[in-house]
């Protein structure tokens, strides 16, 4: 796999052009009125950066998490085929989508892609694999082909996690036998129908209505009303021949609440099966290699056996059967398996923000802008501490993200059902955090990119419309803060009840006395974890007992727990922030502490301490409640700049840590004089 490191050969070939061409100037003309100046040249960041001072192997292992050898050759694996579409600019080969296709093309090609991986085995035992090891081969290749192209992840995601992952988690034995060896092989090709027009994050509100015939055995699912059409359902509008329908199950006249269905859409030629209407979602600011559709049924039957039924079964009778007889506690329990979406969501999204930012950081170590002294040498716009401000610190959310991802991924995969709540409010903070998060960074690095970060060849500016949708899919973001606050709420609730210890979801800091914050913060105590622990401990427990305090209140006055939640939804909004923050913290400390380099430790040191200080900069909660004065808030803003200038050295290596093919980022992060040469347009 190619990389950007340099033989030293390559530095003395290059330093020797350079000291000839110096050599060779004709001397200038003394009295010259206009002054000519050499024209800019590409000089690769490596010759002139200094050498990391820590292992830049050591640190991907770390980033990356887990099986890098299966994910190097995937990226070898798509660089080897023309559907991946290579481009060749200043001298190096870069593969990525081309958007310049009409959506229509852009699906086509997807498919192929898949049709692609599939024949060289990338999909193996991704539904019939045992155990955790799969799993994150899995999601590690999933990580490679969310890197290529979004819609290409998608497509793949819709198919093996929700399609294939419902059968796997609310099926049996009969749907597992029947359907995941099919899927994994895609003879079927599903989707997932659970969003209809009018109701997205609240699943139980649907409108879709499914009946029981008992005299044939069969359900009947039905869509009443024009807002009950399955809405954005990804694969649907081209390619998907089944789907997952969720909807309520009426028996016997009594609503039994929202359960999913296995039900054909296309036959093996592709014609719409009888009774099911498709129509196309149309163009969309990313995302145009899905084929996301709208889907009606119309009284379509399907047999019994369809109904997945590992929460309840309806008898060939017609009796409606589960061992769970509490409503709420059966919905909780057929939603948790979903939790495979966020998961994935929250990973994509630090691995955009890594790619927006090794496109950034590497053109700003060699784009030069103004001088600093008359007739003096342009400056790197890294070398200005303003543009240092602006990507150094995002750099830093993104190692926490990636540390707070990998915790993520290895919770989920080694999972147990007694797990699903704390992965469920894990999952719902972090797919918020990192996706608020991308966005943010790809706007940054755009704008840093200048007019360069317009140009879709060179990712940046593209990735924005892409991933814009990752803010409200699998749960709008400000929703789930949302549930992260009410589920605090109830282990809260329940602590304080029972007079018990904190247990669980990091809570247990609760069980301690409370955090003091320094009257005063030399550079010294911010720098040190235990202080950025604490504040982040106080913040957290602070709000948390300020807004339990005024949902007591307003249920005291006789408000409904829900309606009280509604009202205070500003500090709910600000504890889910508060839980996401001190957990990727606690991930980053996991992270630190597996370390033995002391190099690699001492850059790790400098990363954490401006991860933690910008988030304390950011955030007006630490002012507005009183866990900073407005000195100390000032001494952490000036922390926050010498913290950049302390970085600015790593920046390269840093970003070289992501473990990004060349060939995956674009031409302004390498030689973009060259790609932009006359030469390289005739070819």
């Amino acid at each position: 796999m190619e990389n950007s490191n340099i033989s030293s050969m390559e530095k003395i070939n290059f330093r020797t052009k350079v000291l000839s061409r110096h050599l060779n100037q004709e001397t200038p003309i003394p009295n010259s009125i206009i002054q000519s100046f050499p024209c800019l040249s590409y000089n690769p960041p490596e010759l002139s950066e200094p050498s990391s001072i820590f292992d830049i192997k050591e640190m991907r292992k770390l980033m990356d998490g887990h099986n890098l050898v299966e994910r190097d050759w995937l990226y070898g694996l798509m660089l080897q085929s023309n559907l991946f579409n290579p481009i060749k600019r200043g001298g190096k080969v870069f593969v990525q989508p081309d958007y310049n296709h009409s959506k229509e093309q852009q699906r086509e090609i997807t498919m192929r892609r898949i049709w692609y991986l599939l024949e060289h085995g990338v999909f193996e035992k991704w539904l019939t694999g045992k155990g955790p090891e799969d799993e994150l081969r899995k999601l590690a290749l999933l990580d490679v082909v969310g890197i290529f192209d979004h819609s290409l992840a998608i497509k793949i995601g819709v198919h093996f996690f929700l399609w294939g992952g419902a059968i796997q988690f609310f099926g049996t034995k009969r749907h597992h036998d029947r359907w995941l060896k099919d899927t994994e092989n895609y003879v079927v090709k599903g989707c997932f129908s659970m969003t209809e027009l009018g109701h997205g994050s609240n699943v139980r509100g649907i409108e879709t209505v499914t009946t029981y015939d008992s005299s044939t055995g069969e359900f009947v699912i039905n869509t009443p009303c024009e807002s009950a059409q399955k809405y954005w359902i990804g694969g649907a509008a081209n390619h998907a021949t089944h789907t997952i329908v969720f909807s309520q199950l009426i028996i016997d006249g009594k609503n039994q609440g929202v359960h999913a269905f296995i039900a054909q859409i296309r036959d093996e030629n592709g014609n719409i099966c009888p009774n099911v209407r498709i129509a196309d979602c149309g163009h969309k600011i990313g995302l145009n290699g899905v084929d996301n559709g709208r889907i009606w049924f119309d009284n379509v039957r399907v047999p019994r056996e369809n109904l997945l039924n590992s929460v309840a079964d309806v008898s060939p009778d017609g009796k409606y059967l589960t061992a769970i007889k509490d409503p709420d506690q059966r919905f909780a329990a057929f939603l948790a398996p979903l939790t495979s979406g966020r998961v994935t969501i929250a990973v994509s999204a630090t691995y955009t923000a890594k790619i927006g930012l090794a496109t950034a950081i590497r053109y700003s170590l060699t784009r030069r802008a103004f001088s600093a002294t008359p007739n003096g040498p342009e400056v790197l716009i890294l070398d200005y501490p303003s543009h240092q401000r602006r990507l150094l610190p995002l750099l830093a959310k993104t190692y926490a993200m990636s540390f707070a991802c990998n915790y993520l991924k290895k919770m989920y995969v080694k999972r147990t059902p007694e797990m699903n709540k704390t992965i469920h409010v894990v999952s719902s903070a972090f797919k918020a955090t990192a996706s608020w998060h991308n966005m943010r960074t790809l706007q940054e690095c755009r704008e840093a990119c200048g007019g360069q970060g317009l140009k879709t060849e060179n990712r940046v500016g593209q990735l924005k419309g892409e991933y814009d949708v990752q803010s409200t899919f699998e749960g709008d973001n400000n929703v789930l803060m949302q549930q992260v606050s009410k589920a605090l709420f109830g282990e809260y609730v329940a602590a304080k009840r029972s007079k018990k210890p904190f247990k669980g979801l990091g809570l247990e800091h609760m069980n301690n006395s409370r955090p003091v914050v320094p009257s005063q913060l030399p550079s010294s105590t911010m720098r040190q974890a235990q202080f950025q622990n604490d504040i982040f401990c106080l913040r957290e427990r602070d709000l948390l007992e300020r807004f339990a305090a005024e949902v007591s209140l307003c249920q005291a006055q006789g408000k409904s727990k829900e309606y009280a939640f509604t009202l205070n939804y500003q500090l709910a909004e600000d504890l889910g922030r508060a839980f996401s923050d001190r957990a990727v913290l606690h991930t980053f400390l996991e992270a630190e502490a597996s370390v033995t380099s002391a190099s690699l430790e001492n850059v790790l040191g400098l990363v954490r301490s401006m991860y933690t200080l910008v988030t304390l900069e950011e955030d007006a909660a630490f002012l507005r409640y009183g866990y900073l004065s407005t000195d100390n808030a000032a001494m952490v803003r000036k922390e926050v700049a010498k913290l950049c200038s302390e970085l600015r050295p790593h920046a390269l290596s840093l970003v070289s840590s992501f473990g990004l093919p060349d060939a995956f980022l674009s031409p302004i992060a390498f030689n973009w004089v060259e790609a932009n040469a006359w030469s390289s347009e005739q070819n």
